[in-house]
């Protein structure tokens, strides 16, 4: 989900120029929502703004500006009648120029997002200047100036205008709001955590044996390498999802048992068969859990129909069943769709 930040970063690294393109405003019917971002370089570009004749048209845009130097743009594009898209809406694009100055920006909010901060930037489109960064209530951060307006945190991404009639882009840079808690660091844990790789969500990933993790692991995973896991259970807030599979029975009833005592999981899953249900839903009921919690244990984990036990199946069908969950869950809350509500 973040690929053209990471790429940012790295090309600003490497002092290589590119122009991020961010999608400021929709009317109708559009490709993706405000937010969504793309970056352009020279010889190539990360991520989307949804494809088509208008990100032809943005790429083409972008490297203009890198011939030239400009810095800002924003441009309004009639998807049918301009470009001949079938969506029909209007969308509004604006052009930043990466370079030097704007780096520290991007460096904390990557840090704010694996912390699960949300983030304002207010861009200024008509002016030379960093973009300042607000947290998540629209108030400076430490080390910033106060900012000429304020974002509406209400909204997602949009435009604003200053006393003097200046365009702003007000950019929600909001924090993925699904919290995996995943146990076990075996084969099946692994390709879990690679097929929540690029999706909207934050995974802390919990096991004794710290060898076992990988030396590199997605930007958006936690290691967690402890032989006190329920301590992490304890500390996790109200709401996250949990999903045990460690290298034992005896540790996997012992975290269900933690998991079931607090009674706030978002979600919980224990991999194994409906015999180890059945066996667990016994030992836990000896153990005092109230019959009515154990209902919310999902074992077999994974959608009806795929019954594949090859790892990489395993958690092709798991991360689908945690999108459909977290997708309910925000539409509960009165969000309008899981993607709207995370970072774009």
């Amino acid at each position: 989900m973040n690929d053209w930040l990471h790429a940012l970063l790295a090309l600003g690294d490497r002092r290589q120029p590119a122009v991020l393109v961010t999608v400021a405003e929709v009317a109708g019917s559009a490709p993706r929502e405000p937010g969504a971002k793309m970056l352009v370089a020279g010889h190539g570009q990360f991520d989307t703004i949804g494809g088509g004749h208008l990100e032809l048209r943005a790429c083409e845009l972008a490297r203009e500006m890198l011939a030239s130097g400009e810095s800002r743009r924003l441009e309004r594009f009639p998807l049918g009648p301009g470009l001949g898209q079938c969506c029909g809406g209007v969308v509004h694009l604006a052009f930043e120029r990466i370079d030097a100055r704007v780096l520290p920006a991007f460096r904390l909010l990557q840090a704010r997002w694996r912390q699960r901060d949300d983030t304002w930037r207010l861009v200024a489109l008509d002016q030379e200047r960093a973009p300042l960064m607000l947290g998540g209530a629209g108030r400076p951060l430490e080390g910033m100036a106060m900012p000429p307006l304020r974002p509406d945190a209400a909204r997602a991404t949009h435009l604003l205008r200053d006393e003097h009639g200046r365009r702003w882009l007000a950019d929600a840079c909001r924090a993925h709001r699904p919290h995996l808690l995943l146990f076990g660091a075996g084969h099946v844990g692994a390709a879990i955590v690679r097929a929540l790789a690029d999706l909207p969500c934050h995974v802390t990933w919990v096991d004794e044996r710290e060898d076992l993790f990988p030396p590199a692991t997605p930007a958006n995973t936690l290691l967690e390498a402890t032989d006190t896991p329920e301590a992490v259970i304890s500390a996790a807030a109200p709401g996250a999802s949990y999903l045990v599979m460690t290298h034992s029975h005896a540790l996997d009833q012992r975290l269900c048992e933690a998991i079931l005592r607090r009674g706030d999981a978002g979600w919980f899953g224990l991999i194994g068969s409906r015999t180890k249900r059945l066996q667990f839903e016994h030992r836990l009921r000896e153990r005092g859990i109230d019959p009515q919690r154990l209902a919310e244990m999902t074992c077999p984990i994974g959608l009806p129909g795929i019954r594949g036990k090859q790892p990489a199946v395993i958690a092709a069908s798991v991360a689908a069943q945690l999108l459909q969950i977290w997708e309910a869950q925000h539409t509960r809350a009165g969000d309008t769709t899981l993607l709207n509500t995370m970072q774009h």
